[in-house]
C-alpha cells in the first residue's frame, strides 16, 4: 500500500508565498475590504491577526509581503483574542474578496475544476500539507470553499 493513496494528477499542489501563482497569498492582486486597500492577501491576513489599529495599518502599508509576515509572526503587540477561532474566517473573506476584485484569480481557480488543492508547505501543518502529507491543508480548503461558491454564484 502506498503512503499516499491519491495520485499527483488528481491534486494541484501550490504554495502561498510563490508570488506568481495568482492563487496565493502572495500574488499582488489588491482588494478593497472593510474600507481599505490591501496590496495582498498576505497583507490583510497578517493585519487581522492584531487587534491594535496602529499596527495593522503599519502591517497594511508596508511595501513587501516579506516585510507583513515578519510583522505578522511579531509577539507584540498581542494577537487578538480571538484569533484562533477566526483565522480561516479571515483567509476566506480575503481571498473571497479578491477573487471578485480580479478576474484572473477567479478564472485561475475555476480552472482547477474539481481537482484537489494542496498548499505545498512542508513545514506548516495547519495551512499546509505537511511533510508527511497529514496536515490539515487549510489553506487548500479555503481555496476549494471560495471554489465552490463561486461555481454556485456562476449558476445560479
Amino acid at each position: 500500500m502506498a503512503l499516499f493513496e491519491e495520485s499527483q494528477d488528481a491534486s494541484i499542489y501550490l504554495s502561498r508565498y510563490d508570488a506568481a501563482e495568482p492563487m496565493s497569498s502572495y500574488s499582488h492582486h489588491g482588494f478593497e475590504l472593510d474600507g481599505l486597500y490591501w496590496a495582498t492577501l498576505e497583507h490583510y491576513y497578517q493585519a487581522m491577526k492584531f487587534s491594535d489599529a496602529d499596527y495593522r495599518q503599519q502591517i497594511r502599508l508596508c511595501q513587501s509581503v516579506e516585510e507583513v509576515n515578519k510583522l505578522g509572526h511579531s509577539k507584540k503587540p498581542a494577537r487578538a483574542t480571538d484569533w484562533k477561532k477566526n483565522r480561516v474566517l479571515m483567509m476566506v473573506r480575503g481571498f473571497y474578496t479578491k477573487c471578485k476584485s480580479h478576474e484572473q484569480v477567479t478564472e485561475r481557480l475555476i480552472q482547477t475544476n474539481d481537482k484537489k488543492l494542496i498548499e505545498s508547505s512542508q513545514y506548516d501543518y495547519f495551512w499546509g500539507c505537511g511533510r508527511d502529507h497529514r496536515g490539515d491543508n487549510h489553506y487548500g480548503k479555503v481555496l476549494m470553499n471560495v471554489r465552490n461558491k463561486l461555481n454556485q454564484e456562476a449558476s445560479s
